[in-house]
């Protein structure tokens, strides 16, 4: 049976590599985040924490919280038709209600967790787009005050902890297969 798997989970908890796993393993990638780039590319705004969230609720007000999964779905359909599929970047219940409707038992959540201590400490490391701790923070609360992002967290199908190395969150995603 082919799968679409969302993987979520907080700014920083490792979704990314996660979903390189699932691509390394023959999954086609759906990234809810390139609707959002793609706006900001549309409106000419540059990269940066700011505008990635001006531009995200401005696309939720306008086509409600659904609003990347409505505009991704037909290339998830698409995928569906001769591959397995992971999306990057699910964040509200209102995403995660419009794929289950679609897809039923083919669609799952696997949730990437690690503590804030840890997901700070990657956001400051990282190479694109870094975060301080105070943008860190302010992207949580607006995630999960704005975005709704609790719910398909919390109605998860698979949790990884993901406080230790790479490998060892590659050997969870691989019991997980």
């Amino acid at each position: 049976m082919k799968k679409i798997i969302a993987v979520i989970g907080m700014c920083g908890s490792g979704k990314s590599e996660a979903v390189k796993f699932f691509v390394e393993h023959g999954f086609k990638k759906v990234y809810f985040g390139e609707v959002v780039m793609n706006e900001m590319k549309k409106l000419g705004l540059e990269i940066n924490e700011a505008n990635e969230r001006k531009t995200r609720e401005n696309l939720r007000n306008d086509y409600g919280m659904g609003a990347m999964a409505v505009k991704s779905l037909p290339l998830i359909e698409e995928f569906f038709k001769t591959d397995n599929v992971v999306i990057e970047s699910l964040y509200s219940w209102e995403e995660f209600k419009i794929l289950k409707d679609k897809f039923g038992e083919n669609f799952k959540l696997l949730t990437v967790y690690t503590t804030k201590s840890i997901r700070y400490e990657r956001l400051f490391k990282r190479s694109f787009r870094p975060l301080t701790n105070e943008e860190s923070i302010s992207r949580d609360i607006s995630e999960i005050e704005n975005l709704d992002k609790g719910g398909p967290i919390a109605f998860t199908d698979y949790l990884i902890i993901n406080d230790g190395s790479l490998q060892e969150m590659n050997e969870e995603l691989n019991k997980y297969l």
